[in-house]
């Protein structure tokens, strides 16, 4: 889903307190989540743990929300109406339940388990996000991925594709963006990209080839996982900065562990995000929230039951544009 806070802050990228490893040093920075509740009196509780005040792009990678198990019979589902998105992509991934997507692009279509849906929101698109009654229990993960400058006002898109798992010594792999274990990903990225679901079985020790331009983030969805020697709980996710070439996942449980491996090469950019908004500037955001009160730029979703999401009020304070440290 998007960010439908009412008061949302600004989300800055920061950068970690912690000076940076020395060459060679594979030092692992533990990101935990904030819980983060959306809507309304029945509100859905995601688990955030991008952006944050310590680190908030690994790669292009800028948003992610961590969700389920949740038994919608008690949560109410997702039901998320019309929204605007400015100069980013956004990326569906779920474990378990199923979700009705349309947007302005007229796409209408499902996000399932194992399936990428991906959404370019450059100049501007708007959509919903229902999850349908076959779906009783809902479990995933939202990320956003920030477009380059040169690409920020991009054309509408929308990309569907089933990555295939990939069997590894001790894993199994899906790449649903960028290349790994062999495999990759024909949905084509604004920047260099890696996005993968890896399933480590039961007091497995697997090591993976990844690409040293790269930084990389795991996020432990289940299980109990060693990233390098650093320890993994549930819904934290392990930073490791560009450089080596190879990365060592451990499970410690008695069952499998399931993680997102996200990846990408230092976002040497600044932005301003808020909302659903990214964008370069103060006056960037207030335009774009200006076009869409006024019913402007982003179209609109056709067949969902119901008004657009309203815009939040802006905070009295400007918006800065803030960007990682490398």
């Amino acid at each position: 889903m998007s960010n439908i806070e009412t008061r949302p802050p600004e989300l800055r990228c920061g950068t970690p307190s912690d000076a940076a490893p020395e060459p060679g040093e594979r030092r692992v920075e533990v990101l935990s989540a904030r819980d983060v509740p959306l809507g309304g009196p029945r509100a859905m509780t995601v688990r955030r743990t991008l952006p944050q005040r310590g680190r908030t792009l690994i790669g292009a990678w800028c948003f992610a929300d961590h969700y389920g198990p949740d038994d919608v019979a008690v949560s109410g589902g997702m039901v998320v109406p019309p929204h605007p998105h400015t100069g980013l992509q956004t990326v569906s991934w779920l474990f378990s339940g199923e979700i009705e997507h349309r947007d302005s692009l007229g796409t209408h279509a499902l996000v399932r388990p194992g399936e990428l849906n991906l959404m370019t929101g450059g100049h501007g698109i708007s959509h919903s996000e229902v999850s349908t009654a076959r779906t009783s229990v809902l479990h995933g993960v939202q990320l956003w991925v920030a477009l380059p400058a040169e690409h920020r006002d991009a054309p509408r898109d929308f990309q569907h594709h089933v990555p295939r798992p990939v069997a590894l010594d001790g894993a199994e792999a899906r790449v649903f963006l960028g290349t790994l274990a062999g495999d990759t990903s024909p949905v084509p990225t604004f920047s260099p990209l890696l996005g993968a679901e890896i399933t480590v079985d039961a007091h497995a020790d697997v090591t993976l080839e990844i690409d040293p331009r790269f930084e990389h983030g795991l996020l432990v969805d289940q299980g109990e996982v060693r990233m390098e020697e650093t320890p993994l709980r549930r819904a934290e996710l392990g930073y490791l900065a560009p450089g080596p070439d190879t990365l060592r996942l451990v499970n410690t449980g008695d069952t499998p562990a399931r993680t997102v491996l996200l990846g990408g090469t230092p976002f040497g950019e600044q932005i301003v995000m808020w909302w659903n908004f990214i964008g370069r500037s103060h006056d960037e955001i207030v335009q774009a929230r200006d076009d869409w009160m006024k019913g402007t730029r982003f179209g609109e979703v056709q067949g969902y039951d119901g008004a657009p999401l309203p815009a939040p009020e802006l905070p009295n304070a400007p918006l800065k544009p803030r960007g990682n440290k490398h």
